[in-house]
């Protein structure tokens, strides 16, 4: 098989003594959009922040590219090509919505993304680029989120719970925008609760419960009945 983008293997993660992650394995190809779902404690967001270098990781339980990145401080992560749209979003509050986005863009990868290709993705961005990022709706905010960690030009977009405390309306008009996000090969992994979303947007599912994988595969070849089941432990 192809060598995938990026490949988490038998992946441990702790806070301190609690041992939060019991041996994860994930592959994600280019261009693939993958879905991690699970309910509230299942280990999600750490799965992220252990592949972002927010949390200590061993060398050879993340590989990107073929190279070993486990433990590979946070800045190091985003120069080889992985960004992350973090769980609430985590503006600068004192900054402009183009400040921040200007400091996604600090790590000067080539690529397509700029502040004109995020204003066309995202219009009312233009619109508020003076005004303070935070003063913005939750939507708006989950925008500058986005476009900040696409001003990286990353290959690799980790997407922490978009959905939350979002208006079921701006949920979709944010994930209307991702066939925009990965039409040049972009891949993404999603994390996500609700089931529906995550079956409309990935190729790719993974089941996390209790800090373990529960279910994998290509949602193809899921049914409702097998995901909800890995979901609440059924």
């Amino acid at each position: 098989m192809p060598e995938p983008l990026l490949a988490v293997e038998k992946l441990d993660a702790f806070y301190g003594d609690f041992q939060a992650l019991f041996g994860i394995s994930l592959r994600v190809d280019r261009g693939e959009v993958a879905a991690v779902i699970g309910a509230n404690g299942a280990g999600k967001s750490t799965l992220l922040k252990s592949i972002v270098g927010w949390l200590p990781a061993q060398a050879e339980a993340v590989r990107f590219k073929g190279q070993a990145i486990g433990g590979m401080a946070a800045h190091r992560v985003v120069a080889a090509g992985i960004a992350l749209v973090p769980e609430g979003r985590r503006l600068f509050a004192s900054l402009s919505v183009e400040e921040n986005l200007l400091i996604g863009g600090q790590v000067k990868r080539p690529g397509p993304w700029n502040l004109a290709r995020v204003y066309s993705l995202f219009p009312v961005l233009a619109e508020k680029r003076l005004s303070p990022a935070t003063s913005l709706s939750g939507g708006q905010q989950q925008m500058v989120a986005i476009g900040r960690a696409l001003m990286s030009n990353p290959e690799l977009l980790l997407c922490d719970e978009l959905s939350l405390g979002l208006a079921p309306i701006i949920v979709k008009e944010i994930y209307a925008q991702m066939a925009m996000i990965t039409a040049e090969g972009l891949a993404v992994i999603i994390v996500e609760q609700d089931i529906g979303q995550a079956l409309k947007m990935a190729s790719h599912i993974c089941c996390l419960a209790v800090g373990g994988v529960a279910l994998e595969g290509p949602a193809t070849q899921m049914t409702r009945e097998a995901i909800s089941a890995a979901y609440f432990g059924a």
